[in-house]
């Protein structure tokens, strides 16, 4: 059991790692290489950064591999890229609107096949279906037992909520197959502040335990992380299985400055060994107009350890 790591033995990373790329995406792959993706403030295109260390990801030349299409499809609001490695090939799954209807957002797969893929050609795999045609974003694939799931936040008929966290497995990373089940919906009054949402699910197993984290709340100073376990040898299908946090495990510090952490994910530190949590947070509390429209949610990485209990002990942001 690794508890949170203390001052002296934190490493150290760049704070902010990289300003104005909010719902962050790092992955440490087999090569040895980071890959960082997120959305950028104009909402209109997937960039891409690769460095050998996570502190050079700040540095990082940034690629733009796909742009919003002029009319149409995934024309608009593209949002929360997470690049993973599948199959033999690079997947990027990211929420996007028609050009003309820009809030009918859903979720869109890109592929691409070489090797590196910062290099080869990346082509459309279409529209993730999911059981009911309504607002969807925030897809996150994790494989478990040799089992590949897609998490995902949708607004489901006939709740009062604005998205819930859902589950499927996958015939393959561009298709769902068999029952769809909802995870989570926001029911504790820190889910609600503004509006009713659960979104942005991300996956990290430890202790013989899965952990998904999820964001809550409006997009502003409010926004904070949830969480959601179950045991690893448990059905992740049932429901029943996964048990709700009653108290947000990341939330906005005053004493550290940082407002709205959330939309998170997970990686490892240079040493292979040190667990890092990923999120966007912003260094004030009052924002003028639509959260959406502010640009400033800056890229922020720190360590985590875990309880005696087996559960991750976050810190707060800014402080891990």
């Amino acid at each position: 059991m690794s508890p949170r790591p203390a001052p002296g033995d934190r490493p150290s990373f760049r704070d902010p790692l990289a300003e104005r790329r909010a719902d962050p995406h790092i992955t440490r792959h087999t090569d040895g290489r980071y890959y960082f993706t997120a959305s950028v403030p104009s909402y209109d295109r997937i960039v891409l950064r690769s460095s050998r260390t996570l502190n050079g990801l700040a540095t990082a030349g940034e690629s733009v591999i796909w742009t919003r299409h002029a009319i149409g499809d995934m024309g608009a609001h593209i949002w929360a890229p997470e690049l993973h490695h599948a199959d033999g090939a690079w997947y990027v799954h990211f929420a996007a609107a028609p050009a003309d209807d820009v809030w009918r957002i859903r979720i869109w797969v890109l592929e691409n096949t070489h090797p590196d893929p910062l290099r080869g050609t990346w082509t459309e795999k279409g529209r993730i279906a999911t059981a009911w045609d309504t607002f969807s974003l925030d897809a996150h694939t994790f494989t478990h037992r040799g089992e590949r799931y897609l998490a995902w936040a949708q607004q489901e008929p006939g709740q009062d909520a604005n998205t819930g966290i859902f589950l499927s497995r996958m015939a393959d990373p561009w298709t769902l197959e068999g029952p769809q089940i909802r995870l989570s919906a926001p029911e504790y009054a820190w889910e609600r502040v503004g509006f009713a949402v659960n979104e942005g699910p991300a996956v990290v197993r430890r202790n013989g335990r899965v952990f998904m984290t999820y964001s809550a709340s409006a997009t502003d100073a409010n926004y904070c992380m949830g969480l959601l376990t179950a045991d690893e040898g448990s059905d992740l299908m049932d429901p029943a299985s996964w048990t709700k946090s009653p108290e947000p495990v990341f939330a906005s510090s005053a004493a550290t400055g940082q407002y709205g952490p959330g939309h998170n994910s997970f990686t490892v530190g240079d040493d292979g060994r040190t667990d890092v949590l990923v999120y966007h947070a912003r260094p004030y509390e009052e924002i003028t107009g639509d959260p959406l429209d502010d640009p400033n949610r800056h890229t922020h990485v720190q360590p985590f350890g875990w309880r005696a209990d087996g559960t991750p002990d976050f810190g707060t942001p800014g402080n891990p």
